[in-house]
């Protein structure tokens, strides 16, 4: 049975109780993986974030040359952090940019050679990090489970909208929504 009641259900994950909702869920599920990717390319000295960009630009099975809001759309992040995405790859050598010649309003961007080899060396670490944390599923279970995570992502794209519940900045240009007492 599936509760989704805030007000009633929790359930013991270790020595945690976890609220039994989507978003409690969805968020413990997302550190688990982004942990298992980050160990995977600490060494190179990329986040996560980093390498998925990588992986969506490799020549390979990705799709090098698609512009950065393209990119953004399939990273699920805005288009200003795609932008810093792609200057810190770029700073690293890993990634080149060149305006396009359909839009010159648009940069086309790909993985560096060094890029491509980089991606590769890390690819099977990853790949090994997401199994290790599907490991406790079986074959078929992993299978149900990502058909279903895709399932309801398809069907609340309407949701989607990349940085939505970030705190608006203040005044003064401050994201923290506390006010200090007067002195």
């Amino acid at each position: 049975m599936i509760i989704i009641l805030m007000t009633v259900a929790t359930v013991q994950i270790g020595d945690v109780p976890v609220r039994r909702v989507p978003l409690a869920i969805a968020r413990r599920f997302f550190q688990i993986c982004n942990t298992a990717c980050a160990e995977a390319v600490a060494d190179a000295d990329l986040t996560p974030l980093e390498f998925a960009t990588m992986a969506y630009l490799n020549s390979t099975d990705g799709e090098p040359n698609i512009d950065q809001r393209s990119l953004a759309a399939r990273l699920g992040v805005d288009r200003n952090t795609t932008s810093l995405l792609v200057r810190s790859l770029e700073s690293k050598g890993l990634l080149t940019q060149r305006i396009s010649e359909a839009d010159r309003r648009a940069r086309k961007i790909r993985l560096t050679s060094r890029g491509e080899r980089l991606l590769a060396k890390l690819h099977p670490k990853a790949l090994a990090g997401q199994e290790e944390v599907l490991s406790v599923l079986e074959p078929a279970e992993r299978d149900i489970l990502l058909e279903l995570l895709l399932k309801v992502i398809d069907e609340n794209q309407h949701l989607a909208r990349p940085g939505a519940g970030r705190r608006k900045p203040s005044s003064n240009g401050s994201t923290n929504s506390h006010k200090q007492p007067p002195a």
